[in-house]
């Protein structure tokens, strides 16, 4: 007899702590809350019902303020954000959502239900969490 697939869901392995800032603040009020926060992510607020959520990281601030010399209080997130970003739904199987990080070499992915972000997820989640339940 074969044996029922154990699925698992996005919802089973994803972050529920994480950031978020405004999109008018500034790089340095950024740093300050990913520091606090101990991430290197955070997400960017929606500016109304119809915009999009968007996404900074380290790499981010790197490539387009310190590389280039920028002082970070001068600096907003939105000129240096992601947007809009890839996001998954809670109920997605993680197989799938592990072909999608691999298709566009994302790094995070917001979880999104009901038009709100519900937590992150990432290539360590998944396998580290996603797989360890597989083999438990």
């Amino acid at each position: 007899m074969i044996e029922p697939r154990i699925i698992i869901r996005v919802r089973d392995v994803m972050k529920t702590d994480f950031g978020t800032i405004d999109g008018i603040s500034t790089i340095d009020d950024a740093l300050k809350k990913m520091k606090k926060l101990k991430t290197s992510v955070l997400i960017v607020n929606k500016r109304h019902d119809d915009d999009e959520y968007g996404m900074i990281n380290c790499g981010d601030i790197a490539r387009h303020v310190l590389a280039k010399d920028r002082a970070p209080d001068r600096v907003n997130v939105y000129e240096v954000m992601s947007k809009p970003v890839i996001s998954v739904q809670p109920d997605m199987d993680i197989r799938y959502c592990s072909r999608l990080f691999a298709n566009y070499n994302l790094v995070r992915a917001p979880v999104i239900e009901n038009n709100k972000v519900i937590g992150m997820v990432s290539p360590n989640s998944l396998v580290l969490d996603g797989m360890y339940r597989t083999f438990k």
